[in-house]
């Protein structure tokens, strides 16, 4: 092989390495705050308005930091792995909108005797997702 393929190659693979841990630290620290916006109001500031909105837009700070990280990590990808991360989304957010449509109308039609909560659709999703992303690797190697 050429020497500037083979140097392009690992470059490519060190810089998918360094964008996946900056992902994963941007998903650990998104879930660790979606944490204290969940428990912080009750359990650490007893409901204080203005703590309460800071928590939200830190919250939503990191939530754009992870979706930058998300975007650098896609764009450092090669063009297979675009597909398949393409491919796993597309399929997450079908299951996401039909089964999250008729989940949300359980309720309604009291098939289910409690409200239907968001985290169980996030849950899904993701789930779908790592089912997305296992079923494009094995389809294309």
């Amino acid at each position: 092989m050429n020497k500037k393929i083979i140097t392009d190659m690992c470059d490519s693979t060190a810089q998918t390495k360094k964008n996946t841990k900056r992902l994963f630290f941007w998903g650990v620290v998104w879930v660790l705050a979606t944490a204290g916006l969940a428990f912080g109001p009750k359990n650490l500031w007893s409901f204080n308005t203005w703590l309460t909105i800071i928590a939200v837009l830190i919250h939503i700070g990191i939530g754009l930091g992870m979706i930058r990280a998300f975007k650098q990590y896609l764009l450092g990808l090669d063009e297979l792995q675009r597909k398949i991360q393409l491919d796993a989304m597309a399929l997450s957010l079908g299951v996401g909108l039909v089964l999250g449509c008729s989940y949300e109308q359980l309720e309604d039609i009291k098939l289910i005797p409690f409200q239907p909560e968001i985290p169980h659709l996030i849950i899904l999703m993701s789930l779908t997702y790592y089912i997305g992303i296992i079923l494009g690797n094995r389809r294309y190697q």
